[in-house]
């Protein structure tokens, strides 16, 4: 049995508090830190996180860390490191740096005197070093300066783990799994009112809330994560908690639909649920949400309409605005969501929103915004 050992949770900024409860259901108890939460963990802890998590993006095992007053400090602590324990002379590893305030100004520089650090300690002890691989390493280190304080951690992700498996096909400006997930958190969907993302692109939307629907761990689709290549990965205790967490996978009993005006995109999402087990958990089809019947008498709508930074808009203003005119004309008794970066535009939906959730998608800050659609015309600003 391991000693606990701390874990840094990558996620995006917006979504701490959500990664914090959906930590909890798993039995894990966290604290926020910025676009990141942390708690104490065992490896069992780390692979069922790793497998189950919808909202992260990678999971740091902290290792040491050290003060760093100048930059000789770095090479020695690192060089100090009983890194032997961790890798062999035959392995690879990779390391990625983060500063924030440092005696240090470039992080490809921190990464390269880390990486000197610690092929110079196994050439003294061993006469060979390890290789630098950055693609698949057996090894990622994460180094994070912040100020004086250097924390040094084992990345057991690999691939950032919005990467579900899932999606082979895309379609334009595709929406991250991982916010993707995040805003069918923050809407509140409790898994039973009809869903309906009415600008799907290639699917993400509706894939992930058939995911969440059905109890599809997060990592189903995926092959590998990075523990996998630790000298102490424990295969059975993996086995053992991939299979429970398989066990609790469930049908599809709520309807979900995903619409775009683009056929290729319905294309490439069609193509990504077949890649599936979820079946027919989603039905896709090519149609213009502003000429087009709502699919159910009422729903939960979430949609990520095309931002005007990243897909060129002839008029954001005229398309927000007739956004708006669709929901007050046919979506009477609707949930309606909407992810934007056009903060401009989007109050010429001509509805007030009752909630804002200030987001990022990426570099672009967005609002997440909630519109209960009533009878009648709804309330403008």
């Amino acid at each position: 049995m391991t000693e606990p050992f701390p874990v840094i949770a990558k996620t995006l900024s917006g979504l701490e508090e959500a990664l914090i409860t959906e930590l909890q259901v798993m039995g894990i108890k966290a604290e926020p830190l910025h676009r990141a939460v942390r708690f104490t963990g065992s490896n069992d802890t780390l692979y069922r996180a790793n497998y189950c998590s919808r909202l992260a993006l990678r999971f740091l095992k902290v290792i040491t860390s050290f003060d760093v007053h100048k930059q000789q400090d770095l090479y020695d602590q690192v060089n100090a490191f009983p890194w032997e324990e961790f890798i062999t002379e035959d392995h690879t590893f990779a390391i990625d740096a983060v500063i924030s305030q440092s005696v240090f100004t470039n992080s490809l520089f921190v990464a390269q005197k880390a990486k000197d650090a610690i092929a110079d300690r196994f050439r003294t002890i061993y006469g060979k070093r390890p290789s630098v691989d950055l693609e698949h390493p057996d090894l990622r280190i994460n180094i994070h300066l912040q100020r004086e304080q250097c924390t040094v951690s084992l990345d057991s992700s690999g691939p950032s783990l919005h990467k579900r498996g899932y999606r082979k096909r895309t379609w334009e400006a595709p929406v991250s799994e991982v916010l993707a997930t995040g805003l069918i958190h923050l809407s509140g969907w409790d898994q039973q009112t009809p869903f309906y993302d009415p600008m799907c692109g290639s699917g993400t939307i509706p894939m992930e809330a058939a995911m969440l629907a059905s109890a599809t761990p997060a990592g189903y689709f995926r092959h590998e994560f990075g523990f996998m290549k630790w000298r102490d990965f424990d295969s059975g205790l993996w086995n053992r908690i991939k299979s429970e967490a398989d066990a609790g996978i469930r049908p599809v009993t709520v309807p979900i639909r995903g619409s775009d005006s683009a056929r290729q995109a319905i294309h490439a999402a069609r193509i990504n649920m077949q890649k599936t087990h979820l079946g027919s958990a989603v039905r896709f089809t090519a149609s213009n949400f502003h000429t087009t019947k709502p699919p159910f008498e009422s729903g939960l709508m979430l949609m990520n309409p095309p931002y005007d930074e990243r897909i060129q808009l002839d008029d954001a203003i005229a398309f927000y605005r007739s956004l708006g005119n669709t929901l007050k004309n046919l979506y009477a008794g609707w949930e309606a969501w909407i992810i934007s970066s056009d903060l401009k535009a989007l109050k010429f939906v001509g509805l007030k929103p009752s909630r804002k959730i200030p987001l990022f998608n990426g570099p672009l800050e967005c609002r997440f915004v909630k519109f209960d659609l009533y009878e009648g015309r709804g309330p403008l600003f």
